[in-house]
C-alpha cells in the first residue's frame, strides 16, 4: 500500500522534530558527561550503562550490543580498565573466554552522569506546558518500542545512552 502524500509529509515532520529532539538529548548527555573528572566518550559511556544494566558479559556480545567491531569494543574496553571503570576476568563458564564487567568507580559515574541527566531533562519537561506534556509520554514510549529499546525502570543506570 502505497503512502498517502499527507502520510509522508506527516512522517517528514515527525522526523525531522525526533531528529531535533534527539540533538537535544546529545547535547544534555555531553554536559552531563562533562562533569566527570576523567574524558568519556558518549560510546564509552554506552558500554558502561550496558555492562551496568547486563552485568559481565564476552567482548564479543558487548561488541554486538554496541553494533561495533570486536577490536573497536577492546580497544574502549583497555581505555576503561585504565581509568578503573571496568574490569576484565575470566569467564566462569568457559576460562578461555573473558567478561568483561562494570566496577564499582564505573557504577559510580553511571550513577552521577544519569542523575545530572535526569535532572538536565526534567528542567526541560517541566518548562513546556501541560497541555504539550501530556502526550509526549505514549508518543515517546511508542518510538522507544518502535525502535526496539527496552522501557526504562526508573533504576538509576537506566537513562543510557542520550
Amino acid at each position: 500500500m502505497a503512502r498517502s502524500k499527507a502520510g509522508t509529509s506527516d512522517i517528514d515532520a515527525l522526523t525531522d522534530a525526533v531528529l531535533t529532539a534527539s540533538r537535544l538529548l546529545v547535547a544534555v548527555s555531553a554536559r552531563s558527561l562533562a562533569a566527570v573528572e576523567e574524558t568519556l566518550t558518549l560510546p564509552q559511556f554506552r558500554m558502561l550503562v550496558i555492562l551496568d544494566s547486563r552485568g559481565a558479559v564476552k567482548i564479543s556480545t558487548l561488541a554486538d550490543l554496541l553494533d561495533v567491531n570486536p577490536s573497536t569494543a577492546t580497544r574502549m574496553i583497555d581505555r576503561l580498565v585504565v581509568t578503573e571503570m571496568v574490569r576484565r576476568q575470566p569467564n566462569p563458564a568457559s576460562r578461555r573466554e573473558v567478561v568483561v564487567e562494570l566496577s564499582d568507580e564505573g557504577r559510580r559515574v553511571v550513577r552521577g552522569v544519569t542523575r545530572r541527566r535526569k535532572a538536565a531533562i526534567g528542567r526541560i519537561v517541566a518548562s513546556m506546558p501541560d497541555h504539550e506534556r501530556r502526550g509526549l509520554v505514549d508518543a515517546l514510549t511508542a518510538f522507544a518500542e518502535a525502535g526496539g529499546e527496552p522501557p526504562a525502570t526508573g533504576a538509576p543506570g537506566d537513562l543510557g545512552w542520550i
